[in-house]
């Protein structure tokens, strides 16, 4: 059986494993093992099985457990609730006002998370109820928290980022640049969608009062904490001042210092807050140890290599190939947690894009604003379950009816990307 016939079979295996519910870690470690196995025998997959998880004790990985330390904290120590107020404030007075906040506040508390479903969770709490009490249609409500969610993994400083700049091997401080761009652009795109929407169904988002300039403005400088944290986080790698996993390892301790002179967080939070942290760096390094063992696999199977000639051979356009990837991604992002659709697809699809002839910065930018983009697409939509389960009393077909603008904004931004790729690439290519 030759290499490549393997490899097929090992993908709708691992497709197989995570259907019934096998964590995707174990199953692609099992994958790549077995795999594995058949090519090269078993002496050389125990050996690959034993060196990996020593291989990831490296000191670029320590990078995400301090950006996850600073966003837990973020979140813990309630800097979301006055993102939004601050946002509230600004945009007082307009039609839509709750609905753009709540993009903006999460734009705001993004660039400390780096987390979509953290991102949505927090402001389905706080903004929601909020917007139903001024008389907002639940359908934009929702829809607003599922879409600024999802800008939670592309502005800065961006865990996801993080993950697939480790597995296609590529800079993280060059990721941020690429992301920071499209992240504005998108928040932008999502406002503009607000101002449409209210101009063409008003009854759903009433005038809320209009805020004095001066109290405006002292809401606009409460943001003094969002400013800190992104200045060490992002600002200091832009600067050339930090490597990412010193502004990390700074912009978490920052974080924590905050937190404890403005007396916003328990001990007891400040506990579970750890804790969370180690959870989640626990969960990522298992399922970032069964990708690498995986993706020694796949490189085995030559399979990207003969979809490449493949591709050759039946002279499909390079955009076209794009297009279908983004497709891929697409629905993978309705099903699947966004680290493992990069995880799982990078070892695959990127020998792909870069033997087209694509930047794979600008590539990694558009992965993942296709994994956002599944993120609030019907039929499944993580982000949207995450507010159904906080918000039982409102139906799904309300949450779906409320991200249609937002996907017609995702479309648009997707669209500027593939025709000028500089909005991703101007930035990087100016800094580095």
């Amino acid at each position: 059986m030759s290499p490549q016939i393997i490899g097929v079979i090992g993908l709708f295996g691992l497709i197989f494993l995570t259907f019934i519910r096998v964590p995707l870690g174990a199953a692609m470690g099992l994958v790549g093992l077995f795999g594995y196995a058949a090519i090269d025998g078993w002496d050389t997959a125990t050996i690959v099985l034993g060196t990996t998880p020593y291989d990831l004790l490296v000191y670029s990985f320590s990078v995400l457990p301090l950006f996850i330390l600073m966003g837990v904290v973020a979140t813990e120590s309630g800097m979301s609730k006055e993102l939004f107020a601050a946002a509230s404030a600004i945009f007082s007075g307009r039609r839509g006002a709750l609905c753009m906040a709540t993009i903006g506040g999460c734009a705001g508390f993004a660039a400390i998370s780096g987390s979509s479903l953290a991102t949505a969770g927090t402001f389905t709490q706080i903004c929601v109820p909020e917007m139903r009490k001024y008389g907002y249609d639940d359908r934009m409500a929702t829809g607003s928290v599922a879409a600024g969610g999802t800008l939670g993994i592309l502005i800065p400083p961006s865990v996801i980022m993080v993950i697939y700049a480790l597995a296609a091997q590529e800079s993280v401080p060059a990721l941020f640049a690429a992301g920071l761009i499209p992240g504005l652009l998108m928040t932008v795109l999502f406002m503009v969608a607000i101002w449409i929407t209210a101009r063409l169904r008003p009854e759903w988002m009433p005038i809320a009062p209009r805020m004095p300039m001066m109290e405006r403005l002292k809401s606009a400088l409460a943001m003094w904490k969002l400013a800190i944290l992104f200045g060490f986080a992002v600002g200091g790698i832009y600067a050339g001042l930090f490597s990412p996993t010193e502004a990390a390892g700074v912009a978490a301790f920052a974080a924590i210092i905050i937190a404890v002179l403005s007396r916003s967080m328990t001990f007891s939070a400040f506990v579970e807050g750890m804790m969370q942290t180690l959870r989640t760096t626990a969960m990522l390094m298992f399922i970032i140890t069964g990708a690498w063992i995986f993706s020694f696999f796949i490189v085995q199977t030559q399979l990207p290599l003969a979809i490449v000639d493949l591709i050759q051979y039946l002279q499909v356009p390079p955009f076209a190939v794009v297009l279908i990837i983004l497709s891929f991604y697409l629905v993978l992002g309705c099903f699947l947690e966004s680290v493992a659709i990069i995880l799982v697809t990078v070892p695959v699809f990127l020998p792909i894009i870069q033997s087209l002839g694509f930047d794979s910065v600008w590539y990694g930018i558009l992965m993942v604003i296709m994994v956002e983009v599944g993120l609030i697409t019907p039929p499944v939509g993580l982000n949207i379950f995450v507010i159904r389960a906080q918000m039982p009393d409102i139906s799904l077909g309300t949450v779906y009816k409320g991200i249609v603008p937002f996907l017609l904004a995702d479309a648009t931004l997707v669209g500027l990307l593939i025709i000028f790729p500089d909005i991703a690439l101007w930035l990087p290519s100016k800094l580095f």
